[in-house]
């Protein structure tokens, strides 16, 4: 399957990085309510601040109409008359009474008008777009303001530049910018941090306690410790506690029964050997005339028969260590004795046993842990031999050549059956999976492989032999190799 087909659920949990974090989404949200919030503040403001300065000049240009309606015509002089009109910031002011308008004052050479203002029906979304039209208009527009008139009037009326009024709204705009861009930076960090504290943080925690204790899940250890919060998330702490342990304690029950499993189904595998060398044993005392042996035989004879059955059937699947090996000098040719005799190959066998070992051969060794070795591969070769019954000791045979090659021991265990197919070779040493025989448990290679490997040895199985070769290297202690040059040179 290519990388295309790949499903997200396949990608390891590290693998897959927090790009837009609980923080960025936090700090990303706070910045955009909190600009929102601004901006609904600024609009009405900024659309206030024009109608207030339009009405600052109504109200100058009000009390300029009182004066100049106050005085006969013709009899105000030029010069005051361009004061009052600068006094307002206005070109023309006209009142209208009734059917009549009075143009109190008016500037050399009024300009030609660009919009009309009328300040008695304004709206707010009237307002709001007037102001922006302002804002981005440019300089050098005129107005025409109406509002209402003094003194009975029906309106009043003035021409103004727009240029002074957009300056100012510039600037008030920008005051009120750089007052809410500090407010929104406090409250910003202010809601950030306290939210951050409050929520983010915890759900931190939760999450890097939970990849803890995924990675060793029956580490106590590693188990959350409540906050003792009393929201959700302290709600969420209790539970994923309790789970935890709750998950920790069955995990390392289901460790100890599987341990223990495999111990055993390692004990009753050898155990189930030793009953069946008894049982080959007990065969011969039917033989045997004496009353009482004929009496007991048949009993025992079942009796061993219900515990190589009872051995079968408790078989589990683990795994157990074996104990350290107790290592001392071992004679081989006696420990081959043994075996011999154990598997019941006597010289009227129908599998016939030839061993070859070097006279006086010993190997460094826990005699136990080694003869459980040679009985597992011979009883394999014996079995694979019986397979094929009738046997005769010519063809059928167990051959063992013992031999020392330097600091190590090498025993090599052949028979002369059908061998090993190829598809099992590569779980020869595998647990339960390399039995081909039916009943068989699969233990009996990688127990041998197991004890051979706690002596620092090799157990390999050679090719390009008549039916399956075994060797076993087993290396002397170093300690015991010092020993042994000091006691030849002395």
């Amino acid at each position: 399957m290519g990388q295309s087909g790949i499903k997200a659920s396949e990608i390891p949990a590290a693998a897959r990085r927090v790009r837009f974090g609980l923080s960025a989404k936090l700090l990303a949200l706070t910045v955009a309510f909190v600009t929102m919030a601004e901006v609904a503040i600024f609009v009405p403001t900024i659309a206030n601040f024009r109608l207030s300065w339009i009405s600052d000049r109504l109200a100058a240009a009000r009390i300029a109409a009182l004066v100049l309606d106050a005085a006969p015509e013709d009899t105000i002089p030029m010069d005051l008359t361009r004061q009052l009109l600068q006094s307002v910031g206005a070109k023309v002011v006209v009142v209208k009474r009734e059917d009549t308008r009075r143009l109190l004052a008016m500037s050399d050479m009024p300009p030609p008008i660009d919009r009309h203002v009328d300040t008695r029906g304004t709206t707010l979304w009237s307002a709001v777009a007037d102001a922006f039209d302002t804002l981005m208009a440019g300089n050098g527009r005129t107005l025409r303001v109406v509002g209402d008139a003094p003194r009975g009037g029906e309106f009043l009326e003035i021409v103004i530049p727009e240029t002074p009024l957009r300056v100012a709204m510039l600037r008030f705009a920008a005051t009120v910018l750089g007052i809410s861009l500090a407010v929104s930076v406090l409250a910003g960090m202010l809601v950030y941090f306290s939210l951050h504290w409050l929520f983010v943080r915890p759900m931190r925690r939760l999450t890097a306690r939970m990849s803890d204790f995924r990675d060793a899940p029956e580490d106590a250890s590693r188990i959350i410790v409540p906050s003792g919060r009393a929201d959700e998330i302290g709600v969420a702490e209790d539970t994923l506690a309790e789970m935890q342990t709750e998950l920790a304690q069955t995990l390392s029950q289901k460790t100890h029964l599987a341990a223990l499993g495999l111990a055993v189904s390692k004990i009753n595998h050898d155990l189930r050997n030793l009953l069946a060398s008894a049982q080959l044993i007990s065969d011969r005392l039917v033989d045997i005339p004496d009353p009482a042996v004929q009496r007991f035989a048949p009993k025992l004879m079942a009796a061993l028969d219900r515990a190589i059955s009872y051995c079968q059937q408790t078989l589990s699947y683990g795994r157990a260590q074996e104990p350290l090996p107790d290592r001392r000098e071992v004679d081989i040719a006696a420990l081959l004795g043994d075996v011999r005799e154990t598997l019941g190959l006597g010289l009227d066998a129908p599998v016939g046993w030839i061993a070859s070992v070097e006279r006086h051969l010993s190997a460094d060794a826990d005699p136990d842990q080694l003869f459980r070795v040679l009985l597992n591969i011979a009883r394999n070769a014996l079995q694979a031999l019986e397979a094929r019954a009738p046997n005769t000791p010519e063809r059928d045979q167990i051959r063992i050549n013992a031999r020392r090659v330097g600091s190590v021991v090498e025993i090599e265990l052949s028979d002369t059956g059908p061998g090993i197919p190829a598809e099992r070779r590569d779980r020869l040493f595998a647990a339960f999976q390399a039995s081909a025989r039916r009943g068989g448990t699969g233990l009996g290679l990688p127990i041998a492989d197991e004890l051979v490997r706690a002596h620092g040895g090799e157990l390999r199985l050679l090719d390009g032999t008549l039916g399956a070769t075994f060797l076993i290297s087993l290396p002397d202690r170093p300690i015991e190799l010092r020993q042994r040059a000091q006691r030849a040179r002395a």
